[in-house]
C-alpha cells in the first residue's frame, strides 16, 4: 500500500511530552489550516450536490414527467455516491490522503466515522443542541464541558453535534486521557478521528492553528462517578485548561450535556477487579455485568447538548496565564455557568427518555 502524502505541522520538531506513534505505512501528516475549518466551504453530506449548485439546475420546465425525473435523479444519486465511494476506497488503498501531525484523518472522519456516529446521535440518543452559534465560526475555541455516563459517549456526540450543526463547518478536536492511547484499536479510532493527549502543548497548537478543541476537566471522576451523584459536577482540577486558553488567546465556551448520566447507572465499583485491570474503576449496574454483553447497551435516553456564552480572554495581559488566583476564579466561572445550565435543563426535562 503506499503512503500518503506528509505535510508537517512545523519546522519545529520538539515535543515536550510524546504522543502516541504511528503505524507503519499510515498516511503521513499534513499541517493544519492558517484558516478555521468549514471556511468557505460548504459540505454536502450525501456527495450528491456540489457547493453552490442549484438543485434544480439541468431540469427544463415540464421537459420531462415527474415521475420519471424524479427516478432518473435518484438513480444518478446513488451513482455518484457509488462513485464516490470507489474513489474513497482507492484513495485509502493508494495512501492517497492526508493525516495532520495528530493522526486526524478529516476524510475518513467525515466520510466514515460521523456516517457510524450519526444514527445514535439523531435516532438512539435524539440530540438536541442548542447555542451552537456560540462556537466562533473562525479562530480557535476552547470548549469545556461536564464529563458523565461511565463510558465516554458525550465526548463523541459532542463532535457529531459541532460537525453537523455548526453553519461554519467546525470540527471538534477533543483531548483524552492517556487510558484511550493504551487501548488497541481505540487508539487508532481515537487519532483519526481528532483527539489528542490531554496535553497543554498539544491543545495550545490545536488552538493557535485555528482549532476548536474539546476538554472535560472532571476527567475519570466525572464518567465515573455514583448514580446517587449524577449532575452534580466534581472539582475542575487546578485549572490548566483555562492556562491554556490564556496563552493562546481564545475564548472560552462552556457546555452542558444532559441525558448521559442515565446511559449507565452507575449502582457500584468493583475496586478490587478495576486494579487487576488496570482500570480507574470497573462499573456495576442493573445490567452489566450480570447480562453480559447486552448489559453493555446503553439506556436510550433523550439528550440536549447546551454551549453556553463564550468567555473571552484574549483581554488579559500575557503574564495572565500565570496568575493562579485568575485562573481559579476562571475555572469557577465556567464550572457555575455548567452547572447553572444543567440544573436549568433538568427543571425542563419532560422524561429522562422523551
Amino acid at each position: 500500500m503506499a503512503d500518503a502524502k506528509v505535510i508537517p505541522f512545523d519546522d519545529d520538531r520538539s515535543r515536550a511530552r510524546r504522543r502516541p506513534a504511528r503505524a507503519e505505512g499510515e498516511a503521513p501528516v499534513r499541517a493544519l489550516p492558517a484558516q478555521p475549518r468549514g471556511q468557505d466551504r460548504t459540505r454536502d453530506r450525501d456527495g450528491d450536490q456540489e457547493a453552490g449548485e442549484d438543485p434544480g439546475q439541468g431540469l427544463a420546465s415540464g421537459s420531462e414527467a415527474p415521475g420519471i425525473a424524479a427516478g432518473e435523479g435518484e438513480r444518478d444519486g446513488w451513482e455518484r455516491r457509488l462513485a464516490s465511494g470507489l474513489a474513497f476506497l482507492r484513495r485509502r488503498v493508494t495512501g492517497d490522503y492526508e493525516v495532520d501531525e495528530f493522526g486526524y484523518d478529516e476524510e475518513l472522519t467525515d466520510q466514515v466515522l460521523m456516517s457510524l456516529l450519526r444514527p445514535v446521535y439523531e435516532k438512539y440518543f435524539r440530540v438536541e443542541v442548542k447555542g451552537i452559534e456560540n462556537i466562533p465560526a473562525e479562530g480557535g475555541a476552547l470548549v469545556v464541558a461536564n464529563h458523565s455516563g461511565t463510558l465516554p459517549l458525550d465526548g463523541l456526540m459532542m463532535q457529531v453535534a459541532v460537525h453537523d450543526h455548526h453553519p461554519a463547518d467546525r470540527h471538534l478536536r477533543l483531548l483524552a486521557a492517556d487510558l484511550v492511547f493504551m487501548m488497541p484499536v481505540v487508539n487508532e479510532l481515537a487519532r483519526k478521528a481528532g483527539h489528542t493527549l490531554a496535553c497543554g502543548e498539544d491543545a495550545e497548537r490545536l488552538l493557535r492553528a485555528g482549532e476548536i478543541v474539546g476538554v472535560m476537566p472532571e476527567g475519570f471522576k466525572g464518567i465515573g462517578k455514583p448514580f446517587a451523584e449524577r449532575y452534580k459536577l466534581q472539582r475542575f482540577g487546578r485549572g490548566g485548561f483555562v492556562s491554556t486558553a490564556l496563552r493562546a488567546g481564545v475564548p472560552i465556551v462552556p457546555c452542558s450535556v444532559m441525558g448521559a448520566e442515565e446511559i449507565y447507572p452507575m449502582l457500584g465499583n468493583a475496586r478490587t477487579l478495576a486494579r487487576l485491570l488496570g482500570l480507574p474503576y470497573f462499573p456495576l449496574t442493573p445490567t452489566f455485568p450480570w447480562l453480559g454483553p447486552l448489559g453493555a447497551l446503553p439506556l436510550p435516553t433523550k439528550w440536549t447538548i447546551e454551549f453556553g456564552e463564550p468567555i473571552p480572554t484574549d483581554g488579559y495581559p500575557l503574564e495572565a496565564a500565570e496568575d493562579p488566583m485568575l485562573m481559579f476564579n476562571l475555572t469557577d466561572q465556567v464550572r457555575e455557568q455548567i452547572q447553572h445550565t444543567l440544573y436549568k435543563l433538568l427543571v425542563q426535562r419532560r422524561s429522562v427518555f422523551f
